[in-house]
């Protein structure tokens, strides 16, 4: 069985943040057929049209580990009804120069999160407006909004809500399926 790479995306910079200890929690839980490539976003300079016939080599490193995954998952929290700042800034990086996108023909998953009642639903619906035609096909369902996710860690980082563990579990099977089958296999 072959390993696929799938880089997956932090969507906030907290040291401490939900999304990435989901992250970490999700490459734990991933099957032998996934390698979560954990991908913090505080390197990424901000894009500039200006830079693009010379860009930085910041970016070209982040579009190269793009090209080379066979898949790309994004967690992230929300932020005032909609994605970081941070994450739109790598979204522009990665898709850019025009008509050259990284993350194209990439299948992708959604993971969105909140310590509130409605787990960054916002969020994933901006990501699915969003991608579709600088990305690959996007996992349908299930769906994955994580509600509440403030107690489910210890302060060591590790998961220990039993529920989201359950739930990070199916998901992560699921997109494991979805990327063989992307990925022709």
């Amino acid at each position: 069985m072959a390993t696929h790479t799938i880089v997956t995306i932090v969507g906030s910079l907290r040291k401490e943040s939900f999304s990435l200890k989901i992250a970490n929690a999700l490459a734990k839980l991933a099957p032998a057929s996934l390698k979560l490539d954990v991908t913090t976003l505080e390197s990424i300079s901000f894009f500039n049209q200006d830079l693009e016939a010379n860009p930085p080599a910041d970016w070209l490193a982040f579009r190269e580990k793009l090209q080379q995954s066979n898949g790309v998952l994004f967690i992230t929290p929300e932020y005032n009804r909609s994605i970081p700042g941070v994450l739109k800034n790598a979204i522009d990086v990665g898709s850019r120069p025009y008509g050259k996108s990284s993350f194209l023909g990439k299948p992708v998953g959604i993971i969105s999160n909140s310590p509130g009642a409605l787990g960054g639903v916002n969020a994933a619906k901006h990501l699915q407006n969003i991608l579709p035609g600088i990305a690959g096909p996007i996992l349908g369902q299930p769906e994955i909004y994580l509600n509440g996710i403030g107690d489910a860690f210890d302060d060591k980082g590790q998961l220990t809500k039993e529920a989201v563990q359950k739930v990070l579990q199916q998901y992560i099977g699921a997109f494991a399926a979805f990327i063989e089958k992307q990925n022709g296999r």
